[in-house]
């Protein structure tokens, strides 16, 4: 059996109603598993996660936009979290017995109904992108929601699908195929949010920009020299979580397999410890593949024939993942909800 798994991001993340709608939409649709709903209130956002097969997942994805448009408007949104429409991004991840392409597919099947439905422009991104700008999502959400009215009038940026033309209450919507990103944030014991930034600079793949002894950003030809971080396929930046009187280093680890989890948590606490504070923990946000969880506990393992439920439980332990919620795997690992 194929199963294909989607992860809506909505820019909502307080209102009880609009979860309830969306968990409403996608439990009465069929061939298709509500494994996760994650509201974050300083995130302002909410990110949900379904599997099922090439049907069920495309109405379930459908259902659940459907429901966020007549529930959220971007007018009144204000968020931790950059964001560029009501439905922020849906991407569509091979899971099993499926492909890359098959997934890009489905992602074009949804794109194309959604714009012409909800009228909303709709970029595609990751494996689906058909421009080399558009593969990052960071650079399609460029200005983010406030940029868009304006952005949609550069001809660089018209949208795969849907017309160029702003929608106020939705503004736009990315969608696409990728490999399994696992959202991963790590906890700083400071509330000042500068150092979660400084570590986030260094560590993700893209940089930073170099700076003179006056704090100038440096350029040569108009451009800004970059220097790169450290980690390969791991995108960060610095946030407040004011829920929890911290700050986080807030990542996504866009190929586990390059980047492991625990290779990320390790670098964080070294730049932590260089910046004189300390990490607390951290949070997976969605779910996580098993062979993510495994990798790590055989990292922190002494005794490498432990049992897959050992490696698990030392795992959860060497990573704080129950810092602020509790981990449960059941809950937690897709191959553990399916």
């Amino acid at each position: 059996m194929k199963i294909i798994e989607c992860v809506p991001n909505f820019s909502e993340g307080k209102n009880q109603r609009t979860f309830d709608a969306i968990k409403e939409a996608i439990e009465l649709t069929k061939d298709v598993k509500l494994l996760s709903l994650e509201p974050d209130a300083d995130y302002n956002r909410v990110v949900v996660t379904m599997a099922g097969n090439e049907i069920g997942i495309l109405n379930g994805a459908l259902n659940a936009c459907r429901a966020a448009a007549a529930n959220i408007d971007m007018r009144k949104h204000k968020g931790e979290h950059p964001r560029i429409g009501a439905i922020d991004v849906v991407p569509f991840v091979p899971v099993s017995n499926v492909t890359t392409e098959e997934c890009v597919k489905i992602s074009e099947e949804f794109a194309k109904i959604i714009s012409n439905e909800l009228k909303v422009p709709v970029y595609l991104y990751e494996s689906a992108a058909r421009f080399p700008e558009r593969k990052s999502l960071s650079n399609i959400r460029k200005g983010e929601y406030e940029g868009l009215e304006e952005k949609l009038k550069d001809p660089n940026w018209k949208p795969d699908y849907g017309e160029a033309i702003f929608n106020p209450k939705l503004g736009a919507i990315v969608t696409g195929a990728r490999f399994f990103l696992v959202a991963y944030n790590v906890n700083i014991n400071s509330t000042d949010v500068k150092y979660a930034k400084e570590i986030a600079e260094v560590l993700r793949e893209s940089g930073y920009s170099k700076k003179d002894e006056n704090g100038n950003i440096i350029k040569v030809d108009g451009k800004p020299i970059k220097i790169p971080g450290r980690l390969k396929e791991v995108k960060g930046m610095g946030v407040t979580l004011e829920k929890y009187n911290i700050t986080q280093v807030s990542m996504n680890l866009t190929n586990y397999n390059i980047t492991p989890i625990h290779v990320a948590f390790e670098e964080v606490k070294k730049e932590a410890n260089r910046l004189g504070i300390e990490v607390n923990g951290s949070e997976i946000v969605g779910l996580v593949p098993l062979q993510a969880l495994l990798e790590a506990g055989k990292f922190y393992s002494s005794n490498k024939e432990t049992s897959e439920s050992k490696l698990v439980e030392i795992a959860i332990e060497n990573l704080g993942l129950s810092s602020l919620n509790p981990f449960i795997p059941e809950e937690k690992i897709i191959e553990y909800m399916i």
